[in-house]
């Protein structure tokens, strides 16, 4: 357990999700956002964590996507920026920044920085299993069935698999159990993401 379990963040949920809106108008984007909260909020309770913490981490971790999806070198410096004007706490920003650290220059450097960079590729693999299914929910996806769409490389080609590879090993978890947490909370979502 680290010495977050009892850190409070200077933004609330409510706060950081309008804080989101402001910057990220798509919907995919939107739900992207939402699933990588919800898996680090299951992370969070699975390690005995922050769960606040690491659901807002997960919130806006990619806040700056739309201002930089042309300028990958350019991404999470720019959400560094929008964080930092709006007094959110170093600790969020840090996550956010380490989550990409081609573009930062910053590294995960604890469990739940390397559990936001590892798993948030993951929600996306997700969706795209929920949409290949006859009735495009998350319901209907397996853990055993997003398994093998991550070592199927022509599928959801957008996922970064030599990130989501490593969870194992900086989580201390089997990839099986990684999947199950991740699509256990992708589906207690489901409803709300449209899936």
């Amino acid at each position: 357990m680290s010495v977050l379990i009892n850190y409070f963040p200077m933004i609330t949920r409510e706060q950081a999700y309008q804080l989101l809106q402001q910057h990220i108008q798509g919907r995919f984007m939107i739900n992207h956002h939402l699933g990588a909260e919800i898996v680090m909020r299951a992370f969070a309770r699975h390690f005995g964590e922050n769960e606040e913490l690491w659901g807002i981490c997960g919130l806006l971790h990619d806040m700056d996507w739309e201002y930089t999806k042309d300028n990958p070198e350019e991404h999470t410096k720019k959400a560094a920026e929008i964080l930092r004007a709006e007094g959110v706490d170093e600790v969020i920003i840090h996550a956010v920044q380490a989550h990409h650290p081609s573009a930062s220059g910053i590294e995960p450097s604890n469990l739940m920085e390397q559990c936001l960079y590892t798993t948030e590729e993951l929600t996306g693999l997700m969706i795209a299993c929920a949409l290949v299914q006859p009735d495009k929910k998350l319901a209907s996806v397996t853990d055993s069935s997003v398994l093998k769409k991550l070592k199927t490389k022509g599928f959801a080609r957008g996922v970064n698999r030599d990130i989501v590879n490593q969870a194992p090993e900086v989580l201390g978890l089997p990839m099986e159990d990684v999947i199950h947490i991740s699509l256990e909370a992708m589906q207690s979502i489901a409803q709300e993401l449209g899936l």
